[in-house]
Parts: C-alpha cells; sequence; structure tokens
C-alpha cells in the first residue's frame, strides 16, 4: 500500500483528532495559573497539577496501546473521544483542589488514548519513506491548535473573566471531532496478537533511543511547562505576572514555529537521516532552555518596551521571552517528527506500532512524573531560574548520552544512516 492508495480524507480526520487534542491541552496550560490562583494552589500543589496528568497517562498507556494494536485502533479513539467531551464539560464546574486534580487525571488518559490512536493509525497509513512527514503534518495540526486554543483560552479568559466558557468551547470541538472520527475514519483491520511490548522492549534502536528520550523528558516537562508559569505566576513569586493573553502569546510562539517546521523537517529526516535530527534538535533545545532566566536583564539592557497593543503591560522581558521561545519551537521540530517515525519504523513491520508509540510514551513518564514535583520545590524553595537550568542541563546530557550510545554500539556512522 502506498500513501497515494490512502483516502486523503483518512489522513485529514486524524489531522482533526490531533487538532482537538492540542486544543484543549494548551487550554489547560495556559489557563492553570489563574486556576491556582483561584484555588489557592502553589508550591508542591501546583507541581501535582502535572504529576497526575502524566501518572494516569503512565497507568493508561499499556492497556491503551495493547488494545489498539488487538482490535481496532478506531474504535478504541472514538471511545477516547466520547471521555473527553465529559472531561472537558466537567472542568467549567471545578471548585476545589481535588475536584480540579481529578479532572485533570481524567484529561491525561484522553490525551494519551488520542495520542497513541492517531499517531499509530498515521504511522500505519503512511509508508516508511513519508512517514515523518506525514507524523509531521499530524502534529502541525496539534500545534495550529495550541496556537489558535492558547490564543482563545487567553482572549475568553480576560473577556469573561473566567475559564467555563472556554471549557464548554472544548468539549464542542470534541463533539465535532467524535461525529467525523465515528463517520469518515474507515475501520482499522491491523490485528497484532500477543503481547508486542514484550519484543519492542528489547528492540537495539528503541532502547538506544531511550537513552536520550528519558533524560529529555525532564527537560521538555519542567521547561514548556514553567515557560508559561514564569510569564504568568505573581511577581513576589519569581514570575512575570503578566495577563493571560500575554502568557497565551508567550507560548503560542514555540508552537507556531514548531508547526510551521515539522512538515518540512520531517520531509528532511526521511531522506537526511532522522538520528541526526534527534541529536542536534535536543542539544539546541537544550541551550535555548538555560537562556530563558536571562530574559529579564537582556529586555532591560536592550530598552525594550513594557506594553504593546492588545497585549498590554508586560515588562521588558516579553520580546526576549517570545523569541526564546520560538527557538525552542524551532529546536524541537528537528528532533520530535524525526524521534516518532523511528519508533514507528520499527512497530510498523508486523510488531505494533500502537505499542512502539507505546513504549515511546512509557520512557517520558518517569522524567515527566518527577519533573513537574521537582520544579515546583525548585521554584517555592530556591528560585523560579534554576527550574530553566534544570531542564536546561537535562537535555544536553540526553543529547551528549545519546550521541555516545550510538557511537559505542551502533557505529561511527549511525547518527547520519539511521
Amino acid at each position: 500500500m502506498t500513501d497515494a492508495s490512502v483516502s486523503r480524507l483518512q489522513f485529514w480526520t486524524l489531522y482533526l483528532s490531533r487538532f482537538a487534542g492540542g486544543f484543549g491541552s494548551i487550554s489547560l496550560v495556559i489557563l492553570f495559573p489563574k486556576l491556582a490562583a483561584e484555588l489557592g494552589i502553589e508550591g508542591v500543589g501546583a507541581g501535582l497539577f502535572y504529576t497526575v496528568y502524566t501518572l494516569a497517562q503512565t497507568v493508561m498507556v499499556v492497556p491503551l496501546a495493547w488494545a489498539g494494536d488487538r482490535y481496532d485502533k478506531r474504535l478504541v479513539l472514538v471511545g477516547t473521544l466520547l471521555v473527553g467531551i465529559l472531561t472537558y464539560g466537567a472542568f467549567g464546574f471545578v471548585s476545589t483542589e481535588p475536584q480540579l486534580l481529578a479532572v485533570r487525571a481524567a484529561q491525561g488518559i484522553v490525551f494519551t488514548g488520542m495520542g497513541l490512536m492517531t499517531l499509530g493509525l498515521v504511522g500505519e497509513l503512511a509508508t516508511r519513506g513519508t512517514r515523518a512527514n506525514r507524523i509531521g503534518r499530524a502534529n502541525a495540526a496539534a500545534f495550529a491548535a495550541s496556537i489558535l486554543g492558547g490564543l482563545s483560552a487567553g482572549f475568553l479568559y480576560d473577556y469573561f473573566d473566567g475559564a467555563r466558557e472556554v471549557f464548554l468551547l472544548i468539549a464542542g470541538l470534541y463533539v465535532v471531532t467524535f461525529a467525523a472520527t465515528a463517520l469518515l475514519l474507515s475501520a482499522d483491520d491491523t490485528r497484532i496478537s500477543g503481547f508486542p511490548f514484550s519484543d519492542l522492549a528489547v528492540n537495539r534502536r528503541i532502547l538506544t533511543l531511550t537513552s536520550f528520550r528519558a533524560q529529555y523528558a525532564v527537560a521538555v516537562t519542567l521547561v514548556r511547562n514553567w515557560i508559561p508559569f514564569f510569564a504568568g505566576y505573581a511577581a513576589v513569586n519569581g514570575g512575570l505576572a503578566y495577563p493571560a493573553f500575554a502568557v497565551a502569546v508567550i507560548t503560542v510562539s514555540e508552537k507556531f514555529t514548531n508547526m510551521l517546521l515539522q512538515p518540512f523537517t520531517g520531509r528532511l529526516s526521511d531522506s537526511a537521516g532522522r538520528a541526526l535530527f534527534v541529536f542536534a534538535g535536543g542539544g539546541a533545545y537544550g541551550l535555548v532552555a538555560l537562556a530563558v532566566p536571562f530574559t529579564p536583564m537582556v529586555g532591560e539592557a536592550l530598552g525594550l518596551p513594557s506594553s504593546f497593543p492588545v497585549v498590554g503591560a508586560v515588562s521588558a522581558a516579553f520580546v526576549p521571552l517570545v523569541l526564546l521561545n520560538c527557538g525552542l519551537g524551532v529546536a524541537d521540530s528537528f528532533r520530535e517528527p524525526a524521534s516518532m517515525a523511528l519508533f514507528a519504523d520499527e512497530g510498523s513491520d508486523g510488531e505494533g506500532v500502537a505499542s512502539s508509540f507505546g513504549i515511546r510514551e512509557l520512557v517520558w513518564r518517569p522524567g515527566s512524573v518527577i519533573a513537574p514535583v521537582v520544579g515546583g520545590w525548585l521554584m517555592a524553595n530556591v528560585g523560579m531560574d534554576s527550574v530553566f537550568y534544570l531542564g536546561g542541563g537535562f537535555a544536553l546530557l540526553g543529547a551528549l548520552t545519546f550521541l555516545g550510545v550510538l557511537w559505542r554500539f551502533h557505529g561511527a556512522n549511525a547518527l547520519g544512516e539511521w
């Protein structure tokens, strides 16, 4: 089967699902600093908001991936979307920290199921020579949603002085996606018997990728979550206290560059070698992350403006922070489609592509579960800057470890051959 033999409608239906997942995810990232202030959440409690999300994902990765490979990925996706409708509707009615954490955990399950099934189906429908490009397009749809969702969340929160309307909008988007998936996406007839995790877990290439990904999870979890926190949290606690829309602009800047570049960088990695893109993107991400704490000093030194039309009153750090977040998006656009395609390559030849992506998710989980709690403790006891130093350091260490493992076990040419 070639890409040309697969209806474009199949891919576009999956891109819509990626769009819905990205829209909901970024909205919570944007709004959490405001929800935290309303509910009195701070310190380790703030870290738990991210930790319960990743814990729920961790618990559900194996059963969801196994179900997708063993049965029909389309049916699993449809069921996950139905749970998503209920989850985002419930977000509009939380009034206590335990309620918020419970619904946040449900969101983690929804996001995991949608991610595994959509990427598994894209990886299965695409050929090896176009796989990273197709995955890049799917990710671009998620980033487009992140941009629109982030700006919408910040604007609507400021306009309505509350978050309920935002969550109703997301629930409506999930209803549309549920209907489109149920009506337009063809059934998945691939069936993998047994328990494919057992074979894939000892796959040499997957183990090599794990040497990078396990450490990189700490970096991305800290940096991606704490940039909006840094921008929106109270100044007395080390933040910049920007209004919600300014936080949205900063956050989506990374999504914007990532969205623009991923189809292009994915196509490049299909032809130029994917391991090189993983190494270069991971290392660059770490270098940019280390510079984030210096944005206030850079802005002041350059005499940059402290207020902008629509965005409102901010500080001189606003422009440097937007530019650095754009740089993080550029760096990650080189890594992400190449990394995903490498995992899909290992699972698409009858081994179970959903399980391959499931292992990719499991490798991410330890770092993403522990990192938010560590970040919350560092923010409260050391300072906001230390979160970015730790995140940048883990990205650089992960890239260097990956290079060393490639060189040692796969040869000096593996960086350009994978």
